[in-house]
């Protein structure tokens, strides 16, 4: 006996379909395979340290126009600070510090060490040897200058116990700094600067090292030192007080702080160069006036030079 052609039609269709029914729930009852990770960052439980440099008895440089370096410090940043704990890293403290003694800058390490703290950045900016200062008369009174030099430097620690990831926030920083067009100075590779020359170790982002610097050095986190710009020069200085200025370096900062928090880390090739210039022991300082979420003022050290014009010897 032979089937109606139409008979083996719906038969195969019906096998068809109880077949693509059996799939469909084997595959439902299998469970999902293992997602790849994302990068994540808990921004409220990402402890930052802002240090500000220097302290009002040991101020730092003085401007072109007889200003003290720690006040240009203290006011970038406490809107640093301000800006970060908006954006949501809420554990964000400013390292404020009184005095001079070398003993109270240890002290102080020890308590960021304490934190304990994902990052520690320490606020300056910069100037240059007497041997460069020309002079000019500003309301009426005699001050030093020098136009000669301008812009930012980043500085790291190759002692620091975490200088990778020092050299990934310090290369975020400073192409977050360039993509608003600001730019580094690269006179600090200079032979001219002598002991205060220092070796680049990323060309593109104006990274150098400092490895003797203490807050750099014996810090336990990733450590960061940023020179936001010469207020030795007289046309920078005007730049530095703006609020326009202050706000494009505090952006950038928040920029590449989440990127740090992400985990998102650029390829950082340091370039292998000849050994850099003995580092000076004389470094910058933290500063002190009470300041939102501060930590606990100490004095502090007097490891700066004293001379009238100049910042710490980079």
């Amino acid at each position: 006996m032979t089937c109606h052609p139409r008979i083996w039609t719906l038969a195969v269709v019906a096998l068809a379909l109880l077949l693509g029914h059996g799939a469909h729930d084997q595959a439902r009852a299998e469970p999902p395979g293992p997602k790849a990770s994302s990068p994540t960052c808990n921004r409220a439980g990402f402890r930052v340290i802002i240090d500000v440099g220097h302290t009002p008895q040991v101020p730092g440089a003085k401007s072109a126009r007889g200003l003290n370096e720690y006040d240009f410090n203290l006011r970038l940043a406490k809107r640093i600070e301000r800006k970060l704990v908006e954006t949501g890293f809420e554990k964000t403290v400013l390292l404020i510090t009184d005095g001079k003694a070398h003993r109270s800058l240890v002290q102080r390490v020890a308590r960021a060490n304490k934190s304990p703290a994902d990052l520690f950045l320490s606020i300056h900016h910069d100037s240059v040897p007497d041997s460069f200062l020309q002079k000019w008369q500003f309301e009426g009174r005699e001050h030093g200058y020098c136009d000669r030099f301008k812009g930012h430097s980043i500085f790291v620690s190759h002692y620091n116990a975490d200088f990778g990831s020092s050299l990934v926030f310090a290369r975020m920083l400073g192409m977050q700094l360039k993509a608003r067009g600001l730019k580094y100075t690269p006179h600090y590779t200079e032979r001219f600067m002598g002991h205060r020359q220092r070796q680049l170790v990323d060309p593109e982002a104006g990274v150098y090292r400092y490895d003797q610097l203490i807050v750099l050095k014996d810090t336990r986190m990733p450590a960061v030192l940023l020179e936001a710009g010469s207020i030795i020069n007289r046309d920078e200085e005007v730049k530095m007080a703006s609020v326009e200025r202050q706000d494009m370096t505090t952006k950038a900062v928040t920029s590449a702080m989440k990127q740090f928090c992400f985990g998102a880390q650029p390829q950082v090739q340091p370039q292998t160069v000849a050994k850099s210039q003995p580092e000076a022991s004389n470094q910058p300082q933290p500063a002190a006036q009470p300041a939102p979420r501060e930590i606990t003022s100490v004095p502090e050290q007097n490891s700066e030079p004293q001379a009238s014009s100049q910042s710490p010897p980079k």
